[in-house]
């Protein structure tokens, strides 16, 4: 995996296994105030982050409610524009596409939203649904494009009869399936899946999840993944970045990360994590304070607030993302 950080400038030759890599990504919301509404400063939602993603695999990304997950997802996609910083998919420059270029690119990655009950339009068929984004593309035959989107909702665990009903009619899990069956109707690259599952109820979940992972291996999909849920991401992920106040303080290989995380936030999260045999409890380690708010983070390491081993150094310097062992990159002084 090939990872900068914000003193890095790598030269543009794309790694031929990397389907996505993202560069020194900044995405800041200004704010606005005064009488003439000036911008007085920023949100850094995402504050200069570098991963790369293979392809055919699952990146997990992970960190608590406000870190930056979405948006960083989001910006990816170019939903957002992104502040600063490339955004490379499959060898080209997504970055400052626009009009029809953007549209064009964007028939190769696709997002499957958290909340399915906003996601579906309650007005139209789910075949309606479905064959949408396909008309945006290209021209099909009706017959041909009616057996191709029920060929979509059997390969989802939905019946061909879903075709003719309204989203209102199923449940929040049923509801997620048709938005998975909407998001291949292009055949994508690149699936962003944003909390696909954390608004089902636990009894669903696994079907969902272990669905995307069938999926994966039939259409030779890859994911960016993105949870506040260790044991889902764990599930899923062959690698996993850590986002706290929008910047990426681990990435590591699933096992690298669950067995040994290096980086305090990382040891925080982990510890939180149910673990049914006592035997096997680690003691939970509870972080002091509040998040800092990312229109204002601290100097230096951004979680040294409330950092249980920080050091007078951490609020002076903020530590470049390092790889000190092989695949395993950590932002911290303790490793450097």
């Amino acid at each position: 995996m090939t990872t900068m950080h914000e003193t890095t400038h790598t030269s543009d030759n794309m790694s031929e296994d990397n389907l996505l890599e993202i560069k020194n990504l900044k995405t800041y919301y200004p704010i606005y105030g005064g009488f003439f509404k000036r911008v007085v400063g920023n949100v850094k939602a995402v504050d200069d982050i570098s991963f790369a993603i293979k392809r055919g695999e699952t990146m997990g990304l992970v960190g608590e409610s406000g870190c930056g997950k979405s948006t960083a997802g989001r910006t990816i996609l170019r939903l957002m524009k992104p502040t600063d910083g490339q955004i490379i998919f499959d060898g080209q420059d997504i970055t400052k596409l626009s009009g029809s270029k953007l549209q064009q690119a964007r028939r190769d990655f696709q997002m499957v939203f958290q909340d399915p009950y906003a996601s579906l339009n309650p007005t139209q068929m789910v075949g309606n649904i479905i064959a949408e984004p396909i008309l945006n593309y290209e021209k099909r035959n009706k017959k041909e494009l009616k057996a191709y989107v029920k060929s979509l909702l059997l390969k989802v665990g939905l019946p061909e009869e879903a075709y003719y009903k309204y989203a209102h009619e199923f449940s929040g899990g049923q509801r997620q399936r048709i938005g998975i069956a909407r998001t291949l109707a292009l055949n994508p690259k690149l699936i962003v899946a944003d909390e696909p599952v954390s608004a089902l109820d636990v009894s669903v979940q696994s079907q969902v999840l272990n669905l995307l992972k069938s999926l994966q291996k039939e259409f030779g999909l890859t994911y960016l993944f993105i949870a506040h849920d260790l044991s889902v991401v764990k599930h899923m992920s062959d690698r996993i970045g850590v986002m706290y106040l929008g910047n990426l303080v681990e990435i590591a290989a699933n096992k690298d990360l669950y067995q040994e995380p290096l980086h305090p936030y990382t040891q925080a999260l982990i510890s939180a994590i149910p673990e049914p045999n006592p035997m096997l409890r680690k003691e939970r380690i509870v972080l002091k304070g509040d998040v800092p708010s990312p229109a204002n983070p601290p100097t230096g390491c951004p979680f040294h607030t409330r950092c249980p081993v920080a050091m007078d150094i951490c609020a002076e310097r903020k530590p470049p993302l390092k790889e000190v062992r092989p695949g395993h990159f950590v932002a911290c002084v303790l490793h450097e």
